[in-house]
């Protein structure tokens, strides 16, 4: 299974990757197998991770496998170093100044608390976590005081909205507006966004089971029509939905991807039969899931017991 997932033609495919199942070794492969079999320019292959650490792991692993300039432009990272290659290339179409600033958590408190007139800590975090998950969901002020249900989140949707325009008066982003703004651009103008489908032929991203809605519309408007894509998670471990993370996001590959191909890693190289036994028992009940079977040549192993 993982040399069929690393040596499949060029196509978009998903790649159920059960826990252990050697995931990470079969994008590396498939980043070299495209790049020496299928003849793309590195250059015109993306590959996105969460982690700094994720990437950097990738792109090391990637390196031993490549040889002399066959790696060279790769472009390995995460969706917010992606998204502030974006904002910096095409910073005038996004209305921002060359050296806009960033934002950091405790930039962003201080705002809020600004904002907000307020000193409660735990009322200041709220308004942050509530403006950051609108923000992963795609979601604008008009729309998020439209959405309201109570008098707080009326409150905080009003407060995102001075929030938005105070970050453009200082031309400055928060971390959750390095993929928004990213993705608003390139869905709303054809000339940036063709100038990325045209550069990059291949994407490749990990976990795509965690990713938000915002994460995943940008990955679908850089693939365009004509990119493939490689996409490599597990729908049962889908663990940050507190976050953004929406697991539809690996259901609906195949109904935005037409055609594509599912491959499934079901060997797992790291449990026991009895533990792998007992946690698919578990996990077979969950609801929204492709499913499969993992197994091991590495024998039942000792026998499990409940400790309360």
């Amino acid at each position: 299974a993982q040399r069929d997932a690393v040596a499949a033609p060029s196509q978009n495919m998903l790649v159920l990757a059960g826990a252990g199942s050697g995931k990470t070794r079969v994008l590396v492969h498939r980043i070299a197998w495209l790049i020496r079999a299928e003849e793309y320019s590195p250059w015109s292959i993306l590959a996105v991770t969460f982690t700094n650490k994720a990437a950097k792991e990738m792109e090391e692993r990637a390196a031993k496998l490549l040889h002399g300039n066959e790696g060279k432009g790769l472009l390995v990272c995460t969706f917010h170093s992606l998204g502030i290659r974006i904002l910096r290339e095409e910073h005038k179409h996004a209305g921002l100044k060359a050296r806009f600033s960033i934002l950091d958590a405790t930039d962003t408190y201080g705002l809020v608390q600004q904002l907000y007139s307020t000193t409660d800590k735990q009322l200041i975090r709220k308004a942050q976590s509530v403006i950051s998950l609108w923000k992963n969901g795609l979601v604008d002020p008009d729309a998020a005081l439209a959405q309201a249900t109570t008098e707080e989140e009326g409150d905080i949707a009003r407060l995102y909205k001075s929030y938005e325009a105070t970050l453009a008066a200082y031309q400055a982003v928060d971390f959750d507006d390095l993929i928004l703004k990213p993705t608003r651009l390139l869905a709303s103008n054809e000339e940036v966004r063709s100038r990325w489908q045209n550069r990059l032929r291949y994407l490749l991203v990990d976990e795509v089971q965690d990713t938000n809605a915002c994460q995943y519309d940008l990955l679908r408007l850089i693939a365009g029509p004509r990119a493939m894509f490689t996409a490599v998670g597990d729908d049962d471990q889908s663990i940050y939905g507190w976050r953004g993370a929406e697991v539809g996001n690996i259901l609906r590959f195949e109904q935005d991807f037409p055609g594509a191909r599912i491959i499934r890693l079901e060997r797992n190289y790291r449990s026991t039969g009895r533990i792998l036994a007992a946690a698919s028992g578990l996990i077979a009940h969950n609801e929204g899931r492709l499913g499969k079977t993992l197994w091991t040549e590495d024998g039942a192993g000792d026998k499990l017991s409940l400790r309360g």
